[in-house]
């Protein structure tokens, strides 16, 4: 079975049999193309403002006390948001275009089969950070009930916790529209108050420790860029689930710009705070940095309830909708059913060690791991889209599990396994080292080496 073609007469004519309605109601979601999009630009940058308020910068900011300073530590997450940027804009292109989920994209380049790989290893640490993120979000609520009628139930409000975003979650896109939308306003100024707060208490030794360090400008600072990366390089891989619900007709440029712009502040603000924090008190985890960096109660509610709704925003987003896609590929189950397993699996992740100050370093090693295998991923998917298919996809034999696709592509999993031996082999960087490596093997297989370029079952 030869290279599938990408003719654009065939191209315009697809997804015939697996169209999407012309409306879309709240939890209507399937891998069909979309044709119904939701989100304008100014929704969508605040949907992507909203879902990045993730505690796992904080604790990435929290990883970097000691390596850098405070200047090196701002341009670090000032680098990576602006990388994240870009390559969201070229991933998510395929996506933006003709409608289609991560899971039918990445068929394209590892074949219908192959795409279960990319899928899984997407999959899995969007369940980890849903648990560590769902944790840290129920303490805050505890802290809340514990703070004003004395009762202390961390483990009742974790599973609270985990139904309340389980129905969130059955809105599906609709609801992430909404809820992203309306929370930005309150999580924004919410983050500027509690860097406020956080500069007025540890003030003075920060000055003393922070802008006195000389840190680094060398592997450590370019290491310290992709741990913010890191974070996003999740959903690097799977922009297109939430690239195709955006309207037509923003060009390549100044999506890159929404990207960078929505995810700078919240990455900034919280990095920022995570890493004075830490250096101040030695301490990593966010409800205990908040509990004695603010001594006003009304305050500390606000900011408790800040830190509780800022996981929920981020967790429906970028952590339920990935695995759920995944599982509605895989298994062919509805969104629902999928949806009521991803809020479950969060229980098996143990997040209440997650949390530990002791984690941080753990986590920091989590995301460097996770990274050398996505990186490539990522690299063997934009090599395919624009170098090899031209950017012109059949979505007919996307679509069709016994056609050209079907199987999996050799080209693609070797790329793949040698880009991830390249970032493993500079952990530090691993997201960066594994591109060129991956990408170019890719090429060169596909374009020279007549076997891989069948799709094998």
């Amino acid at each position: 079975m030869t290279t599938p073609t990408s003719n654009p007469t065939e191209a315009s004519n697809t997804g015939q049999h697996q169209q999407a309605p012309a409306t879309k109601s709240a939890g209507d979601e399937s891998l069909a193309p979309q044709e119904t999009r939701i989100m304008g630009r100014f929704s969508y940058l605040l949907a992507w403002f909203g879902g990045c308020v993730s505690i796992g910068t904080f604790t990435m900011g929290s990883s970097v006390v000691g390596t850098l300073n405070l200047l090196q530590a701002t341009v670090a997450i000032a680098i990576g948001c602006f990388v994240i940027g870009i390559a969201l804009s070229l991933n998510g292109a395929a996506g933006y275009k003709y409608g289609i989920p991560f899971m039918v994209q990445a068929r394209s380049a590892f074949g219908f089969s192959g795409s279960r790989i990319p899928g899984l290893v997407r999959a899995l640490p969007a369940i980890v950070w849903f648990g560590f993120q769902s944790w840290i979000g129920a303490g805050a609520l505890n802290m809340v009930s514990e703070t004003l009628f004395g009762y202390d139930n961390l483990v009742a409000f974790f599973i609270g916790f985990q139904l309340l975003q389980l129905a969130l979650s059955y809105f599906g896109f609709q609801g992430i529209k909404w809820l992203e939308n309306f929370g930005s306003g309150f999580i924004l100024l919410s983050l500027v108050y509690m860097f406020y707060s956080t500069v007025q208490r540890y003030g003075d030794v920060l000055s003393t420790n922070l802008f006195t360090m000389e840190g680094s400008w060398g592997v450590p600072f370019w290491g310290a860029t992709m741990l913010f990366l890191g974070i996003y390089s999740t959903m690097i891989l799977n922009v297109s689930d939430y690239g195709r619900e955006l309207k037509k007709g923003t060009g390549p440029g100044l999506l890159t710009t929404i990207y960078a712009m929505s995810i700078l502040p919240c990455t900034l603000f919280m990095g920022l705070i995570g890493y004075m924090v830490s250096e101040a008190t030695g301490v990593a985890d966010p409800i205990k940095v908040f509990a004695n960096a603010v001594d006003n109660t009304p305050l500390l509610m606000t900011t408790l309830l800040f830190i509780a709704f800022a996981q929920v925003t981020t967790n429906v987003l970028n952590n339920v909708v990935p695995p759920t896609y995944v599982l509605m590929d895989v298994f062919k189950l509805s969104f629902r059913k999928s949806v009521t397993i991803v809020c479950l699996l969060p229980f098996a992740t143990f997040p209440w060690e997650l949390v530990k100050d002791e984690s941080a370093a753990g986590l920091q090693l989590f995301v460097q791991t996770y990274s050398a295998f996505l990186g490539p991923i990522f690299a063997v998917m934009v090599v395919d889209y624009f170098l090899i298919r031209r950017r012109t996809l059949n979505l007919e034999q996307l679509y069709d599990e016994n056609g050209p696709y079907r199987g999996f592509n050799p080209a693609a999993l070797i790329a793949t396994v040698i880009g991830i031996a390249a970032a493993l082999s500079f952990s530090q960087i691993s997201w960066y080292a594994s591109l060129i490596p991956a990408g170019l093997v890719y090429l060169l297989l596909m374009r020279h080496w007549a076997p891989c370029q069948r799709f094998s079952n």
